[in-house]
């Protein structure tokens, strides 16, 4: 009897392993299909081959093409920002950080689908729990990274870390919902680097 239950964890097991992975590829290629063809409309069989998987999975792991979607968007983005934190460390002062992080974040390649992601969560309520969540998760990544900077450059903020890292991406994110919504100007109009405040000048500097 022993025995019978133990195979049977372990076949349980192996079976969330299976399916963890099938979830992770999912994500993983529909995230690099989004980076190939940006703005396509991406079928769920197309999906699916280039997963190498059957179609009904993705309605079995996602519930929805859109919830996958919505996942891939946001793989790309964390990915992104990434690479944006690489950008940020070699900036020499305050104001370099905060001028190359505005123009890294406007020219990644993750923005457009993100925006789609977010206007899923608009038009279909059952998204937006899995939008706040990879948020929550995009906003403690970037408080992390800056609050690394800070200590180790000692130079501040004018806002509370979590403050800061919200207002500068909900910026970010908003000058491109704006800009797909058909709003006139691009989202290079956008003065982004105003939207942090990180500083390196003494205090008596910035009061006078």
């Amino acid at each position: 009897m022993e025995k019978k239950r133990t195979e049977a964890r372990s076949t349980s097991t192996r079976s969330r392993d299976r399916g963890r992975a099938t979830r992770r590829r999912l994500i993983e290629t529909t995230a690099r299909l989004c980076k190939e063809r940006p703005g396509a409309e991406l079928s769920v069989a197309e999906i699916a081959n280039a997963a190498d998987v059957f179609p009904n999975q993705v309605t079995y792991y996602f519930g929805s093409k859109d919830s996958l979607l919505v996942h891939a968007a946001f793989l790309g983005l964390l990915h992104d920002a990434r690479r944006i934190e690489r950008i940020g460390r070699q900036a020499p002062d305050a104001a370099t950080f905060r001028r190359n992080i505005a123009r890294a974040v406007l020219a990644m390649p993750s923005l457009p689908s993100v925006a789609r992601a977010l206007a899923a969560a608009i038009s279909r309520p059952e998204l937006a729990p899995v939008v706040d969540r990879h948020l929550q998760l995009l906003f403690r990544q970037s408080e992390r990274f800056v609050n690394q900077l800070v200590d180790g450059r000692g130079w501040r903020t004018r806002r509370p870390l979590d403050v800061e890292a919200r207002t500068f991406w909900s910026t970010a994110l908003g000058a491109v919902l704006l800009v797909r919504a058909g709003a006139h100007g691009t989202v290079a109009d956008l003065d982004l680097a105003g939207a942090l405040t990180i500083h390196d000048e003494p205090e008596d500097a910035q009061k006078s």
